[in-house]
C-alpha cells in the first residue's frame, strides 16, 4: 500500500511537472507567435514598411513627370522670351493675330462664324 501511495503520488507530481512543462511551452509559443506577427505588420505597414516604400516610390514617379513637364515649359517660355526680344516679325505676328493690330493704313475685319441649324 505504502508503494501504491507513494507511487501515486510520484505520477501526481510527474502529471503536474508535465502539464507545466506544456503550459509553459504554450505561453512561450503563444509570446513567440505575437512577436512574429507583430514584426510582419511592422514590415509591411509600418512607417519603413513595403507598403510606405511603395506609396513614396509611386509619389516620387509622379514628382518627376510634374518636373520634366515643368522644365519644359520653361524651355518653352525661355524660346518665347528670346522671340519676343530679337524677332520683330514674330512681334508684329503676335500683336495682329492675338491683339488684332493693324498698320497705318490697314483695316481689320472681325469674322463671325454661324453655326448652321439644319
Amino acid at each position: 500500500m505504502i508503494k501504491n501511495r507513494n507511487s501515486k503520488i510520484a505520477k501526481r507530481k510527474s502529471s503536474k511537472q508535465l502539464h507545466k512543462t506544456d503550459t509553459q511551452k504554450r505561453i512561450i509559443r503563444t509570446i513567440l507567435t505575437i512577436g512574429a506577427l507583430t514584426l510582419i505588420i511592422i514590415f509591411f505597414f509600418g512607417d519603413h514598411g513595403l507598403y510606405q516604400l511603395y506609396t513614396l516610390k509611386k509619389e516620387r514617379v509622379q514628382i518627376q513627370n510634374q518636373i520634366n513637364n515643368l522644365r519644359k515649359e520653361k524651355i518653352e517660355l525661355e524660346n518665347e522670351k528670346t522671340k519676343l526680344q530679337t524677332d520683330y516679325k514674330y512681334i508684329e505676328e503676335l500683336a495682329r493675330e492675338k491683339y488684332r493690330m493693324a498698320k497705318k493704313g490697314e483695316k481689320v475685319f472681325k469674322v463671325i462664324e454661324r453655326e448652321n441649324d439644319y
